[in-house]
């Protein structure tokens, strides 16, 4: 085993990985930027280190720093948690380049589970059913006359993307032509390429992933599967195992060719392979993600096995310790990811964390590197904390989420936690059927119209019913805030700016109208 491992990551995640170091006696190091010096993670760590300015580019995706800082501090491996540069080929080779140990896949493999369309061809060629689609990307010239092949409505993706960023729907030949150049703009602005390809989109699909660990030895098994289909913008918000859309046949066979693709590219580590699931009971190979995953913890809580742990010892040379018979789940697991987000449109906040109250109890679980005075910055992934729990059956685990989220408090910003607590008593997820297009539904924004306010230069667009004295106070709100902003002398980004003026109109008028419906 290790005996000095390096976090490249923060937050959360960063957090999480201590917490297991820690208890099998391993030494830690944490990285830092500019913004974040008196962060958890750091304070968590055994060591800490600076990597550089507050933009993600210039510190956590800094390969160059980080790897500098490893071999400085004598880490003899690097978890590099998930996002920033943890399925980034380049950064493994360097960590190898240097003596160091990476926890996770090898580039090689890293490289061609990246590419969707790579992806999707080593697991047609494995056997595995796959969405019906191109069969490599495609050129703009050619792409009306592959989707009238394989029929609307389309999924244009990024052929190189990941966590939804890219995905366009289109319905028609002309939504096809509009559809094209954004995505191809998206796929180059997030990934750095602009290759796109097409798959028929599936009408009201689950998202079932399978969670699998393999070893240097040719072992490999699963952890049952997650249902992720509380989803928006194609990312996912809540997560549950097990799914009530999948009954022992099914997940037999998920599970079966789940193990053979990660056994046909020999895959070591833990990695996930994701499906949808259509109406009819059909699924479909997506992608596999090469890291651990956000919503990990679900998995550890039904089956008791620490995957940060198992992490650690396949990247040390040890085989698994256990069998696919030793893997036994027992009970049920949900978890909510909390963002610093408008339940209504989305729209990201920022500000200052004033202060935290973490729920507390038997079946609770909270991984999170919250503190007062936390502040919430653009610079970084929005989400700042994981909500989980566990119940001996999903209407115990689902009483224990809401009673949980209750008691979760984050004052200072606004938060998704009035959607998650809305999500937990629609119909269609108390029963299990929801799909993910939930949240599309649930929250499905008002018509809007512009109001002109008197005697100002302003005006307002708002939702079509507001009322011109609702839309008055919200004006005077904005007024006043701006006679703030400049009468203030720290200069304020964009991003805080927008959070800290919503956050004043949502005190005028108590609540927003979404807490009402």
């Amino acid at each position: 085993m290790f005996g000095k491992v390096l976090i490249a990551n923060r937050g959360e995640i960063a957090c999480r990985v201590i917490q297991t170091c820690k208890r099998l006696g391993i030494a830690t190091v944490a990285i830092y930027s500019d913004a974040e010096p008196n962060a958890l993670h750091v304070q968590l760590a055994d060591e800490a280190y600076n990597v550089g300015k507050a933009a993600s580019s210039e510190s956590y995706l800094n390969i160059q720093r980080i790897v500098e800082v490893a071999v400085e501090s004598g880490a003899e491996a690097i978890h590099p948690g998930y996002g920033f540069l943890s399925e980034n080929p380049s950064f493994v080779k360097a960590c190898e380049e240097s003596g160091i140990r990476f926890i996770g896949p090898t580039p090689e493999l890293m490289t061609r589970m990246g590419d969707k369309v790579v992806a999707r061809r080593l697991a047609s060629e494995a056997g595995l059913p796959i969405v019906p689609g191109t069969n490599g990307d495609i050129e703009d010239k050619d792409a009306l006359a592959s989707a009238e092949a394989i029929g609307y409505p389309i999924m244009v993706k990024a052929a190189e993307g990941g966590g939804g960023i890219g995905i366009r729907l289109a319905s028609n030949a002309q939504e096809m032509v509009q559809v094209i150049d954004r995505a191809r703009s998206l796929a180059q602005s997030a990934f750095g390429s602009s290759r796109i390809y097409l798959e028929k989109y599936i009408e009201g699909p689950a998202h079932i992933e399978i969670q699998v660990l393999a070893d240097n030895y040719g072992n490999v098994v699963h952890l049952f599967e997650r249902d992720c289909s509380v989803q928006r913008r194609n990312q996912k918000v809540v997560e549950e195992t097990p799914s009530l859309k999948v009954n022992e046949a099914l997940l037999e066979e998920m599970t079966n060719e789940a193990v053979i693709f990660s056994r046909s590219i020999g895959y070591v580590g833990a990695g996930t392979v994701e499906f949808i699931l259509d109406r009819e009971g059909h699924f479909y190979f997506l992608e596999m993600n090469t890291r651990l995953q956000v919503e990990h913890g679900v998995t550890e809580l039904v089956t008791g096995i620490d995957l940060v742990e198992q992490q650690l010892r396949v990247a040390a040379g040890e085989p698994l310790p256990i069998s696919q018979e030793d893997i036994q789940r027992r009970g049920h697991s949900i978890e909510a990811r909390i963002y610093p987000e408008d339940p209504v449109t989305f729209m990201p906040q920022a500000g200052i964390i004033s202060r935290v109250t973490i729920p507390k109890g038997s079946g609770i679980r909270v991984d999170h590197a919250l503190f007062p005075g936390y502040e919430v910055t653009s610079y970084y992934e929005p989400m700042v904390g994981k909500l989980m729990v566990w119940g001996k059956n999903r209407d115990e685990a689902i009483l224990r989420m809401s009673d949980a989220l209750q008691d979760l408090r984050l004052e200072g910003v606004i938060n998704n936690i009035p959607l998650i607590q809305t999500v937990l008593r629609e119909p269609s997820f108390i029963r299990g059927t929801y799909d993910t297009g939930l949240l599309s539904r649930m929250v499905s924004l008002p018509e809007r119209r512009t109001i002109q306010i008197p005697e100002t230069r302003m005006a307002l667009t708002l939702d079509a019913n507001t009322s011109p004295e609702i839309a008055m106070a919200i004006a005077k709100a904005l007024m006043l805030l701006t006679q703030e902003e400049a009468q203030a002398p720290k200069k304020v980004t964009g991003w805080k700016y927008w959070g800290r003026k919503t956050q004043l109109v949502y005190n005028q008028l108590e609540r927003g109208p979404w807490r009402d419906r």
